[in-house]
């Protein structure tokens, strides 16, 4: 079976999905050889249900490893004066992510396109992504590594991981980085979601580690630290 962290072989077979993120409803295109092609994944999903939508600002947004651009739609819609940069290395993700911006409306603000097309200097307030946890811990841990250095000083990433997929690990890793804060439990978190397989979310920077926000739901642990 083809990984969706590498380009597939043989032609697209599109076919329609349907989502609701932060009360919208989209139809979105997929295809076989993009990553969750027949629904919005359940990491994603508890992600975009954990966390409300980031406030409309003139702000960069990255969608890292934007699959088909669920994440990518769903921030440029929120945010009409953002600008959201998709990226992903799968190029049919990134011909979903263009041709699903351009059917809802946001074209104008999303591009998308392979990592090594996005400037040297671009750098980001907020990062979203469910991470390509499957291309192993050090591969993982460059990316991280490369793009969370791209924040700025009080930019934040938000990062989700099933718990069965290493998020503990992950979290320990981006502890030893700087860039975890504290994550206590608190309580049971989302309604309808607490059965969901365990996952991680983590939000950003480092140097003094100042602790803005921590929350950990019983299935899920969201880190808010900056500098």
């Amino acid at each position: 079976m083809t990984q969706y962290f590498v380009n597939p072989e043989g032609p697209a077979k599109y076919h329609q999905l349907h989502a609701t993120i932060w009360g919208h409803d989209y139809e979105f295109r997929s295809s076989n050889g993009v990553f969750s092609q027949y629904r919005l994944d359940l990491g994603t999903s508890v992600l975009l249900r954990t966390l409300d939508p980031p406030v409309d600002r003139p702000a960069r947004f990255l969608d890292l490893g934007c699959g088909f651009g669920p994440i990518a739609v769903a921030l440029a819609t929120e945010c009409p004066r953002a600008r959201v940069d998709a990226i992903d290395v799968n190029e049919r993700a990134v011909e979903l992510t263009a041709m699903n911006a351009k059917a809802l409306g946001v074209a104008s603000q999303v591009s998308a396109s392979a990592p090594d097309q996005v400037p040297a200097d671009v750098r980001y307030d907020e990062i979203w992504s469910n991470p390509p946890i499957r291309i192993g811990k050090p591969a993982l841990h460059e990316l991280l590594d490369t793009w969370l250095n791209r924040l700025t000083d009080d930019g934040v990433a938000h990062l989700v991981v099933a718990h069965n997929l290493g998020s503990d690990s992950l979290a320990k890793w981006l502890t030893g980085q700087g860039l975890a804060g504290r994550s206590p439990r608190l309580g049971e978190g989302l309604p309808g979601v607490r059965r969901h397989a365990p996952a991680l979310s983590t939000r950003k920077p480092w140097a003094t580690g100042k602790t803005l926000a921590s929350r950990r739901p019983c299935w899920a642990r969201l880190c808010c630290v900056t500098r």
